[in-house]
């Protein structure tokens, strides 16, 4: 027969065995919940139906997303002869003085133009460079200061003024 002594410990090496197994089971039983819950979840997201559509994903969203917010122009720099102003009248200006359009006074228009005439070229050009009402600058464009001020000439003494005609040893008023 066996003591006392040997019986609690033999006692107590089963207990922790016992103890030792029920941590196993604990902790394999947590892992395998792990998997089953992450698998489950990976089939709901994978399964389920999409929701409403994303209106910043929609195409017109995306493409004001990423409109452009400018444009570069590459231009030839070699010397050209400057054109006359009825030239840059009938490409440029003409689209709108030609019929008056969008409150412009029309070419010829006598009356539309005094007014405008008798404060002088240089408040012309300086409206024609820098924009007045629905028209753009003219300034920085396909054609330089002389060229627009012959324009702005070539249609105030169509309309009744007088003024000289800019050239190009001569530079156009100033702004």
């Amino acid at each position: 027969m066996s003591n006392p002594q040997q019986q609690a410990d033999t006692a107590e090496l089963e207990g922790h065995a016992l103890v030792a197994g029920a941590a196993r089971v604990v902790g394999i039983t947590a892992v395998v919940t792990l998997i089953v819950i992450g698998a489950l979840i990976s089939l709901a997201v994978l399964f389920s139906p999409p929701d409403k559509p994303n209106p910043n994903l929609a195409e017109q969203a995306v493409t004001k997303r990423i409109a452009k917010v400018g444009t570069l122009q590459l231009q030839d720099n070699t010397p050209r002869e400057p054109k006359t102003g009825e030239q840059v009248y009938t490409v440029q200006c003409g689209t709108c003085h030609a019929a008056g359009a969008l409150g412009s006074p029309k070419f010829g228009d006598k009356a539309a133009w005094s007014a405008r005439n008798s404060k002088g070229l240089e408040a012309l050009l300086t409206s024609a460079l820098k924009g007045k009402n629905a028209m753009p600058p003219q300034a920085g464009g396909s054609y330089d200061e002389l060229e627009i001020a012959r324009a702005v000439v070539y249609m105030a003494n169509g309309s009744g003024a007088k003024f000289p005609e800019p050239s190009a040893k001569s530079p156009a008023p100033s702004k």
